[in-house]
């Protein structure tokens, strides 16, 4: 059910691969709107996900795949209770305004990779 696609960022760093789900759209160009492609999130998480998950590498932990949507979305955004600790659930409202500024949401496609389909 899922595809590999290979990653590199604009820096010079190494390829790897990441896993995004079949039925995910293609990542949209550089500024163009965000499409839920998930490329972004599965290559690392920014640094949001790195605060909210304690994860620095690899696919962000917060990153939810939506089914009815055929889209990944920020769990942060769309289930904020199910990405804080038990004890700082009551902080949701606060992380989903804090989030739509952290990750641009709605400013369109800030991640500098290149997503090429594994040959």
């Amino acid at each position: 059910m899922e595809n590999g696609f290979r990653s590199h960022s604009s820096d010079g760093a190494l390829w790897r691969v990441v896993q995004v789900h079949a039925s995910a759209p293609a990542k949209p160009v550089l500024g163009a709107p965000c499409n839920g492609c998930g490329v972004c999130c599965l290559a690392e998480p920014c640094p949001l996900g790195v605060l909210i998950t304690r994860k620095r590498r690899g696919a962000c932990a917060a990153l939810c795949w939506r089914d009815a949507d055929a889209r990944y979305a920020c769990g942060a955004m769309s289930e904020p209770r199910s990405v804080l600790p038990t004890g700082l659930r009551w902080i949701a409202p606060l992380l989903v305004r804090l989030a739509r500024r952290w990750i641009a949401a709605g400013i369109g496609c800030d991640a500098a990779v290149e997503a090429a389909p594994p040959q």
